[in-house]
Order: structure tokens, then sequence, then C-alpha cells
């Protein structure tokens, strides 16, 4: 059972994040400099333990954020887990490779690319000076963060060192560096050349464009109800859609799946529940997120509800932190269409738990869940093989 207070600590208002510019060493090299990093759920891989972080509880995933001024550059790192660049505002060339030749591609609003592990990335902000994207890193702990040889030199050139232990050592601040402190050792050139090179077409098919999105207007049970009419499109990974036909451009493993929901003006997505941690981030409109504190049977009635608030527009986006297994829905409160970006726990399959009043009047409407746990014509399924 949940309090209220719990529920509502979940709710990450875009107002209320804290950022800090020193969350790296590129702090100090002037062309990625200054750059804004957030943290929502999780640490995620910062370096510095100043860091503000919206919510430290583990979901099997981290989410950030970035921002920084048009023209700055965040430069060559690798990550041991995948790492998800979802762009919110702006346009950003993402950069890969650095073995030696830099690959680069463009991504707009609504854009996903995901990037593997243990390849160097970078990305610029080549729009908007308040340019923004989301960043979803795989599992609880990321391994951290290596950086290229050319970032280490470039902040020891301007006094500011990486130990092996990864402390930052700032000597313009007046901290001491000497032959006694050993520097973080990057990788030779002949390590880089051993790692996987990914050309250009083929990051190409890991970025999802917001304007070819697979959408299904039945991949939820509900959406045919009146009042309802949500649409899905896959992401990345198994995600909760109930359509049989659908699958996410991006199949391997990161820990967590991504998907878009689509609702109309004054439409829902029905009572329902998941086993797994979900994130959900308001991209445009305005949502109200309800959440249920007690965890009752699907035959029974809605129990305390905690409603909250949820918008998207170009100045902000507001997230929230859904906890596993608790009942809630989803309902469009603008005069205008809403999406919401859906991140859930876990690489299997998300099976959706619905309220019994809804399987029912999904029948009445020749709608039922199969034996694989699709969306399905009623009158088909009912005379299956028992």
């Amino acid at each position: 059972m949940l309090s209220e207070e719990d529920i509502k600590a979940r709710f990450i208002p875009f107002d209320s994040l804290r950022y800090t510019t020193e969350a790296f060493i590129d702090y100090c090299i002037p062309e990625c400099s200054p750059k804004y990093n957030y943290a929502l759920i999780g640490p995620g891989v910062s370096q510095n333990p100043k860091q503000p972080v919206s919510l430290r509880e583990k979901h099997g995933f981290q989410v950030g954020g970035i921002s920084m001024p048009h023209g700055k550059t965040n430069p060559a790192h690798m990550h041991f887990t995948a790492e998800v660049f979802i762009c919110f505002k702006g346009d950003w060339q993402m950069q890969w490779g650095f073995n030696p030749g830099v690959h680069t591609a463009d991504v707009g609003e609504g854009d996903v690319l995901t990037v593997p592990p243990w390849i160097y990335r970078g990305f610029k902000n080549i729009g908007v000076d308040d340019g923004f994207m989301f960043t979803g890193l795989g599992r609880d702990s990321t391994g951290g963060i290596l950086w290229g040889p050319s970032t280490l030199e470039a902040a020891s050139a301007q006094g500011v060192h990486l130990t092996e232990d990864y402390q930052i050592v700032d000597e313009r601040a007046g901290q001491k560096w000497d032959d006694s402190q050993k520097a973080l050792a990057p990788m030779t050139p002949e390590e880089i050349a051993a790692l996987r090179v990914w050309s250009p077409a083929q990051m190409s098919q890991r970025i999802v464009r917001f304007a070819e999105l697979d959408w299904s207007g039945d991949a939820l049970l509900d959406a045919s109800l009146p009042g309802c009419g949500a649409q899905v499109a896959p992401v990345l990974g198994l995600g909760m859609s109930e359509a049989r036909d659908h699958q996410a451009p991006v199949t391997n493993s990161h820990g967590f799946s991504i998907e878009w929901i689509r609702l109309p003006a004054g439409g829902r997505v029905s009572r329902h529940r998941l086993q797994e941690k979900q994130v959900l981030i308001t991209y445009r409109g305005k949502v109200q997120i309800r959440v249920e504190t007690d965890n009752v049977d699907p035959d029974s009635l809605p129990g305390n509800t905690v409603t909250l608030q949820a918008t998207g527009s170009p100045q902000g986006w507001d997230s929230y932190a859904m906890p596993a297994d608790c009942w809630r829905s989803l309902h469009n409160a603008g005069d205008t269409e809403a999406l919401v970006l859906l991140m859930t726990a876990g690489d299997a399959r998300k099976h959706i738990t619905w309220a019994t009043d809804v399987i029912r009047a999904a029948g009445e409407c020749d709608k039922a869940m199969d034996a694989n746990g699709y969306v399905g014509a009623k009158h088909f399924i009912d005379r299956a093989q028992p």
C-alpha cells in the first residue's frame, strides 16, 4: 500500500529540476561549457558528488537530461550499458566512432537514438540555445563513463585532471596536482582500433524518427471504448503494446523499453496496472495521472486515488515515476491531443492487467485478449479450444 505522500513524491515537475554544470571533467573545456546535466531517476554517471538527483530509487534503468547552448559539444566518451538520447527540443548532431574518424547524424524533436555500448560517442547542439534531450541509461549500475583520450588531454591543458579512481582535481580552484597522483589511463589507439565500427547505415537503424512512428489504434484493449482512443507506437524493446503485429524498430536488450502513447482530446487509458516500474514523460498536452493507493484485485472498485496533472510544452516536460503493480489511469485533460513517452523497466514483454469492468466493456465491443496476450476479435477468441 502506498501513501498519498509516497505517490506525490514521485511526481517530477520540470520546473523542479536542478542541474550542475560540473558533472564531468569536460566542464573546463571552453567548447563544452556550459553544459547543464540533470539526474531525474538514479544518479546516472555523474562524477560530481553534488549532482542533484530528483529520485534515487532503483528502477532497473536511469533517466537524465542534458541542455547546452547552440554550438556547444559533449566530447567523446563511452558507456558500458545502453545510452538512449530522446530529443524533446531543438536539433542535435550526434557523433560516434572517434576511431579515429567521426561519423555524424542529425536528430530533431521527437527523434530517439540508441547508442550501443562500447563505442565512443558525443553530440553537439546545432539548434536553439535551450535545446533539451532526455537520456536513458540501462541498468541500475552502469559501470560509469570512460572519456576519450582527446577529452582528457583537453581538460589537462586547462589544469583539470581525472585520477584513476575518478576524482576530479582542478588546479584552477587551488587543488594540488603532482607526481604523487596517478591520472586515469585512457584507451590506447590500438585498443580503440579494436572496437566495433558502426557505419552511418548501421547507426541509422538505431534512430527512430518521430515522423516514422508506427502508431496503432489496436495496441490497448480499451482503445475502442467510448472516451478512450489511445494509440501506441513502439520505439525500442518489448513494451506493453497489445497489438500482435507491433514490433519496435530497435529490439536488442537495453534493460528497459520505450513507447509513445497518444491520447485524443478528452481520451483516456482506462484503469490498469503493470508489474514493472514505469517512467512517464509528458511531451505535449495536459495529462491527468491517477494513481491508487491500494493494491486491490481487478474486481474491486477503485480505491483512494491521487490525481496529478502533468504538462508538456516547448517550455518543459513533467515526469512521473510510476510504482510497480499499482492501479493507474491516464486522462487527457486538454482540448488537443496529448503525447507521453513511456519508459518501462525490463527486457521482457510487459503484460497489462486490466480492471474487470474494462474487460467486460471491451467484450461488448467484440474485443478480448487472446492466449498470447494480444487484442483480437472476441467472437473468434471465445471459439478457441479450451
